[in-house]
């Protein structure tokens, strides 16, 4: 299990998924076989990324592959990751990674939508 650390970017973009997720639960809260909206969906999909990277960073349902586009926050030699929140979704969710700073953590640089 690795603890994780948050930029400031991937934070605030995580509680801007989630405040989202809470006002849409809130607006569709007592009415009869609601469907849960689309930015419900979205944060449990990228809570769920998450949860899933700080359990087993390779596990097969993250996709997780190196992406060279972006630095890494700590050391230069290193690399960078990418996992899939959503897959075949126009617009698809990505957390980008990395391990780092300290041994057993692992650090979210940015969550956004595939360019």
């Amino acid at each position: 299990m690795f603890k994780l650390v948050w930029t400031d970017a991937a934070a605030a973009e995580y509680a801007r998924l989630k405040s989202k997720a809470v006002a849409a639960l809130g607006r569709r809260s007592g009415k009869p076989k609601a469907k849960a909206s689309r930015d419900e969906g979205l944060f449990k999909q990228v809570h769920a990324c998450v949860s899933l990277l700080a359990e087993n960073p390779r596990h097969p349902g993250l996709q997780t592959h190196e992406f060279r586009s972006l630095p890494h926050p700590f050391d230069a030699h290193e690399k960078v990751f990418e996992a899939y929140a959503q897959n075949r979704t126009p617009g698809a969710y990505r957390v980008f990674w990395c391990y780092g700073p300290a041994s057993g953590q692992i650090t979210v640089i940015a969550i956004t939508p595939h360019p």
